[in-house]
């Protein structure tokens, strides 16, 4: 069957409610560890993860942080009104975005939205023993929500404080909860850094300090990545063939000397969390379209949903990579700024990641089809393993690794 004409009622299975797991276990690296080697499925606990990995081997991370993207304002009417924040618009540049110090403009989603017109909200809150007033205005719609200023009087305080201050973290809205103080620390991984995310990049929570200095110890090469999640990670496929869904665009960077450690260490790479794979596999094809040079000065550099599929290659991996450093280097860049909007389905042939560290996902997931196409269709075993042996699923639940 091609590609498109996948049927997402295919990709079900039966997740009682009681397996989603609602809170994380007090110690990340207690969590269950399911192994699936070559068709083989066993089980032992995370922390010993690293003993499953070859020395040499570079494993890669996703260090993006998750932000406190959910303002609520009350109206004078007394309707509450929620903005959520999905992407900045303008600035466009997330680290520029949070270092604001008047206005910005986002694209968001907003609850409520019936009771929301014309009329700014507002809310008043205190940073630092000073007294901010910040006010949202809706300026328009966009594709994937409605735009929207947001102005605060005080020209000494920044977005990234007023978020700290006023917002509320978007845990996920399967976990059936209100987010908890304790949420902000266990819904960030240890490694995390790099602020915009509006999603936690969940194979990251089970890792810990001790698991991290034992990858060291045993000579695996750490890198880290930044691919900042977008809320699209959970819209359902409503489509009954995945050709129907649009994947959701999100933005990535990796720095010049990871993408060099990845063309060094080529048939050894282990991708920490289905963020990393999107964004590993989308270098190969931005690799080929500098390759053939199809990215222009100064023009964005973005992977299509269908592009895999629309224009299979035989470029070898190592040349896709080698182009992505000729490009950096004849723009004398640093680091790859890029998009992608790639959906990995059954049919897909994976060039860089060859081993998978991730969570659990939902049924009729566009991410259970990156699952099943990394281990050649083989998914059930694993999703049935882990049904019988009391695993926990989804964001804050256990873990597996998978090696085809």
């Amino acid at each position: 069957m091609e590609t498109r004409q996948i049927r997402i009622s295919d990709y079900n299975y039966p997740l009682p409610d009681e397996r989603i797991a609602k809170f994380p276990l007090p110690e990340r690296d207690s969590s269950k560890l399911l192994l699936y080697r070559h068709g083989e499925v066993s089980e032992d606990v995370f922390r010993s993860l690293p003993d499953y990995i070859p020395a040499g081997s570079v494993m890669v991370f996703n260090n993006t942080k998750v932000i406190m993207a959910r303002l609520h304002f009350r109206k004078t009417t007394g309707a509450l009104i929620e903005v959520f924040l999905l992407e900045p618009v303008a600035p466009s540049d997330y680290q520029v975005m949070f270092l604001s110090n008047h206005r910005c403009e986002w694209c968001c989603l907003v609850g409520n939205l019936k009771k929301w017109k014309e009329e700014p909200l507002s809310r008043t809150f205190e940073v630092d023993g000073k007294t901010i007033t910040l006010r949202a205005t809706r300026v328009g719609e966009m594709s994937t929500g409605q735009r929207v200023m947001l102005e605060w009087d005080n020209p000494e305080v920044t977005f990234a404080e007023i978020l700290d201050v006023a917002g509320e973290l978007p845990i996920p809205p399967y976990l059936n909860r209100e987010s908890q103080e304790s949420d902000k620390t266990t819904y960030q991984t240890v490694y995390s850094k790099v602020k915009g995310s509006v999603a936690a990049p969940t194979a990251g929570l089970h890792f810990t300090e001790r698991v991290l200095r034992s990858l060291d110890e045993k000579g695996i090469h750490r890198e880290e990545l930044t691919l900042h999640v977008g809320a699209g990670t959970f819209r359902p496929v409503k489509s009954q063939q995945i050709e129907g869904h649009e994947m959701h665009s999100e933005h990535f960077c990796v720095q010049r000397s990871t993408i060099q450690r990845l063309l060094d260490g080529l048939g050894h790479i282990v991708a920490v969390g289905t963020t990393s794979v999107r964004t590993l596999e989308s270098l190969y094809y931005i690799g080929v379209q500098m390759a053939n040079g199809r990215i222009a000065d100064g023009q964005p550099v973005h992977v299509t949903q269908w592009e895999p599929y629309d224009n299979p290659t035989s470029l070898p991996v190592a040349e896709a990579l080698e182009a992505v450093l000729r490009y950096l280097d004849d723009h004398h860049l640093q680091a790859l700024h890029a998009s992608t909007q790639i959906i990995i389905a059954p049919g897909y042939d994976y060039k860089l990641v060859n081993m998978l560290v991730t969570n659990f996902h939902q049924p009729q997931s566009t991410l259970l089809l990156l699952v099943s196409a990394f281990l050649h269709g083989d998914w059930h075993r694993v999703y049935d393993y882990a049904l019988a042996h009391d695993f926990r699923f989804l964001s804050y639940g256990d873990s597996s690794l998978l090696i085809p």
